[in-house]
């Protein structure tokens, strides 16, 4: 679903700068992100585009610049306020993050253990739903540990509990990163029909173009910490910006 463009952004980026150990990574990034749409985010290795992203739900916060999410600037929010912020901004980590130590069940329900008052069976019913909603729903995976799952059931499960508090935007870092090709496009796939299934707003962050073009409704390059590019797929790929070729021969 593409956002009008006379919309107020969800997630807005002003002038952000971030420096690790005297390092800059971010360099003055303005970026909008608009309600309902899957915002792609190009850009190679080292380039900052997991640090952008972390900014985008207060996980990481600025040396200059702001970041605002429906309306609210993240800057101005003790960390108290910052998780109800991260209960709305989920994130789907590069790795998936789960927790070693528990279930395939008690990681999907941890969200809802920790941030709602349901009862034990309507913790079951979501969590249920949510496995049947990532194709995991048969019942065999949920009593498993991260450790007994392949590599495309760890990030299905993660995006599982990211969904689990119905947020209004999800984060993905690299959600295809370390998959094989048909895995790969079964997560891309379950990244788009989730998206227009529950209406939520997505940023994905990534390297590889083809996948990108397979969710994104609009696409930005990041490069030496600022937005070099941003725009639609037919605006990518009628771009005569030399970094953006190549990202173009590559997806070829």
């Amino acid at each position: 679903m593409s956002a009008s463009p006379a919309a107020e952004p969800l997630i807005a980026v002003r002038g952000l700068a971030k420096s690790f150990n005297g390092k800059q990574v971010l360099r003055g990034v303005d970026l909008e992100v608009m309600t309902g749409e899957t915002l792609v985010v190009l850009g190679g290795s080292g380039e900052g585009k997991t640090v952008l992203l972390r900014h985008m739900n207060g996980l990481l916060r600025p040396d200059r610049g702001s970041v605002w999410f429906s309306g609210q600037k993240l800057n101005d929010l003790d960390e108290n306020a910052l998780g109800e912020v991260r209960k709305q901004v989920a994130m789907v980590f590069q790795l998936g993050a789960l927790f070693d130590s528990l279930s395939v069940f008690d990681n999907v329900s941890y969200p809802l253990r920790e941030h709602t008052k349901l009862s034990e069976a309507q913790i079951r019913d979501r969590v249920r739903e949510l496995m049947r909603a990532v194709d995991l729903g048969d019942g065999r995976v949920e009593s498993l540990y991260p450790a007994e799952l392949s590599g495309g059931m760890r990030k299905r499960v993660a995006l599982a509990r990211a969904l689990a508090l119905r947020p209004r935007a999800v984060l993905y870092d690299e959600p295809t990163t370390g998959l094989d090709p048909l895995v790969t496009d079964r997560i891309v796939g379950m990244i788009r029909s989730l998206q227009k299934q529950f209406g939520y707003t997505s940023v994905v962050v990534t390297h590889d173009l083809k996948s990108g073009f397979a969710v994104g409704d609009r696409f930005a390059l990041l490069d030496q910490g600022r937005i070099r590019f941003a725009g639609s797929a037919d605006e990518v790929r009628a771009s005569s910006d030399e970094l953006i070729r190549e990202f173009l021969r590559t997806a070829l």
